[in-house]
């Protein structure tokens, strides 16, 4: 298959999930529901998203500073305000089509900064390997801190008292549908690539190998404390996000750090599944406030500004970068001149 063609397909395939989940997290809404929504969008502090816009601004830009220590040791040193640029852009464009972003940002540092856009590529691919493992262990700290939330989300959707069953059915039926999608992927997959199914405990093993060897790649680092100090700070950042995103609402403001890290584990996912995380994100922290009793609606309108907030760093950052980074670089190289 063309590599453009099979590129539209999965970008309509995720948007489509993305419109799916929006449709599926509103079907079900009451009246009451709605109503409640209603007064929590009108009644919301809109200014405390202020400080929640510059929070996810600051973290991008350390995640620029941390992507050029991982620059560095390829002999190259790049401009801070450059890799913030690229940074905003390459979110900006995977807001369009899922992993674009990726390869873009390496083409905009590689043009800017004379750096050969396949060498930023294996910075990329460890980037997000830490990423991931980092957000393994904010799923871990989110069940140490409170350990009855797995219990918890087995009885909201499989055993709950108070769960009717047409809710049993539809989560089943949703737990089905992604299953299936996931059993269909899997299966074009093999097919295309002619694996057999013990090949799967290979590719498990060869994943598993290849967190590890990112991990170790740290060692290599020059600036390794610094390294992690960016990591931390970036999650940290989206952490305190989520905090001071409880207190937009007067419904939501009584909750904590505890329930910010499971609003964090859960958005992450969403931000993963769906291009910007549109309707997954907001369908994922509905269902997690759901977990500490929240009303279905006032859920879904806190899950949607919290999305929105985090869309509108990235488009006006962006598109901000996108604008800047032409004539930054030209005042940069007359001053060199």
């Amino acid at each position: 298959m063309n590599k453009r063609i099979r590129t539209i397909l999965q970008y309509i395939f995720f948007f489509g999930l993305g419109i799916f989940l929006v449709w599926w997290s509103i079907k079900d809404l009451s009246a009451n529901d709605k109503s409640h929504i209603k007064n929590a969008l009108t009644t919301a502090r809109y200014w405390l998203l202020i400080p929640v816009f510059c929070f996810l601004l600051f973290g991008h830009y350390i995640r620029g500073l941390r992507w050029r220590l991982l620059i560095e040791p390829l002999g190259f040193k790049v401009s801070k305000t450059n890799a913030f640029f690229a940074v905003l852009i390459g979110y900006l464009a995977n807001q369009a089509v899922p992993r674009l972003g990726e390869v873009l940002k390496c083409s905009i540092l590689a043009r800017y900064e004379k750096v050969p856009a396949d060498k930023l590529i294996g910075t990329i691919i460890l980037e997000r390997m830490i990423d991931a493992i980092t957000l393994l262990i904010v799923f871990a700290i989110t069940l140490i801190l409170q350990p009855h939330l797995y219990n918890d989300i087995i009885n909201t959707f499989f055993s709950s008292p108070n769960t009717t069953r047409e809710d049993k059915i539809s989560g089943w039926i949703l737990g089905l549908i992604v299953l299936g999608i996931l059993i269909i992927l899997l299966a074009i997959w093999m097919l295309k690539k002619k694996k057999k199914p013990s090949d799967i405990k290979g590719l498990i093993v060869k994943i598993a190998r290849s967190i590890v060897e990112g991990v170790g790649a740290i060692r290599h680092l020059k600036k390794r404390k610094l390294f992690v100090l960016y990591t931390f700070l970036i999650w940290t950042i989206y952490l305190l996000g989520g905090y001071f995103g409880f207190m937009a609402l007067q419904e939501t403001q009584h909750y904590g750090i505890k329930e910010a890290f499971t609003v964090l584990s859960a958005g992450s996912i969403g931000m993963i599944a769906t291009p910007g995380g549109i309707g997954a994100y907001a369908y994922l922290i509905q269902q997690t406030m759901l977990l500490y009793n929240l009303n279905g609606g006032i859920a879904l309108a806190f899950g949607w500004i919290l999305w929105l907030a985090q869309t509108a760093v990235v488009l006006i950052g962006g598109l901000f970068s996108f604008v800047a980074i032409p004539y930054y670089n030209k005042k940069r190289n007359s001053e060199n001149n």
